[in-house]
């Protein structure tokens, strides 16, 4: 793959048996802790720019979800789908799932349960970061957050039908796993400024089959909406749980003209967290770091040597 902008080489391990996950490790060993969280159609080449800007002094972990970016991309059946051709056991692409695949990547890279961390979270990664935060909340001691959801969705936000209709609909979720419609999508639609034409590519090149594209999916087909869906309660207690952060440094960096975590959102936000530093900008969208990595670096790199462990 030509992936600009990621001159990274990703390790990998064994998340569960037989099914092995790709993150990143950049950064001093003994360098302050700083988890980013991607979420969903992207992978962990939403936070290069990031990792660019912090792996100086900061070490930075960044997993690609499994089905995500260049992990492996089980079926949840048992099918063939991995990008290097082997077989993989059946993976349940849940919430769930998700965050012990979170704590299981952790303790691969020797983080243990006193290991102070700060929990940079974007999309699905906020649901996931905060997911695993409820039972490691005294590890959490700074937060990056970026378009992104904590908590259930607002009583004031409607559903967007464009996610309705992958979550919802067997021809939604047909045409993203046969035409990769919410990964190329993303890459138009969630951005203020177009991308360049190869930084748009590496974002959807991960997902370069329909069995590569199961995560987009089922991704889709988890988001919880009500006490029927598998990842409510994990998510409702995630955001009963949100405030209990507001007594720690916190940075909010936000897209506005992201039509799924808009305002309505980054007002949940600034009321489970009042005391957070927000950046939010008019002319960006749900990849506010590709539209605002000129500011939201420094920026971010600031509010970590401000707030040192």
């Amino acid at each position: 793959m030509n992936l600009p902008g990621y001159p990274f080489t990703p390790r990998r391990f064994d998340v569960r048996p037989g099914i092995a996950m790709s993150y990143l490790d950049q950064g001093p060993r003994e360098g302050e802790v700083v988890v980013m969280l991607h979420g969903n159609p992207s992978w962990s080449y939403y936070w290069r720019k990031l990792v660019s800007g912090l792996s100086d002094k900061y070490r930075c972990i960044v997993p690609d979800h499994v089905g995500m970016g260049l992990s492996d991309k089980p079926d949840d059946g048992g099918g063939l789908a991995h990008p290097h051709g082997r077989g993989a056991p059946a993976y349940d692409y849940t919430l769930a799932c998700r965050v012990e695949d979170l704590q299981a990547l952790l303790r691969h890279a020797g983080i243990d349960d006193t290991t102070p961390v700060t929990l940079a979270v974007h999309d699905w990664g906020g649901m996931i970061g905060f997911g695993w935060a409820l039972s490691h909340a005294a590890q959490v001691k700074r937060l990056v957050i970026t378009n992104t959801a904590a908590f259930p969705l607002p009583a004031a936000k409607p559903m967007p039908w464009q996610i309705a209709l992958g979550r919802d609909s067997l021809f939604g979720s047909f045409i993203i796993r046969a035409f990769n419609a919410f990964s190329g999508g993303a890459s138009y639609l969630g951005v203020a400024k177009k991308l360049p034409a190869d930084v748009r590519r590496a974002y959807v090149a991960p997902y370069d089959s329909w069995a590569h594209r199961i995560s987009t999916v089922r991704f889709m087909q988890d988001i919880p909406l009500s006490p029927a869906d598998r990842a409510w309660a994990l998510l409702e207690a995630a955001g009963r749980a949100l405030p209990a952060f507001a007594d720690r440094p916190a940075f909010i960096g936000w897209g506005l003209k992201d039509f799924v975590f808009d305002r309505h959102f980054l007002d949940g936000f600034r009321r489970a967290l009042p005391a957070a530093q927000v950046s939010a900008f008019d002319d960006a969208g749900h990849y506010v770091l590709e539209d605002k990595a000129a500011e939201l670096v420094p920026a971010i790199r600031r509010f970590l040597d401000a707030h040192p462990l």
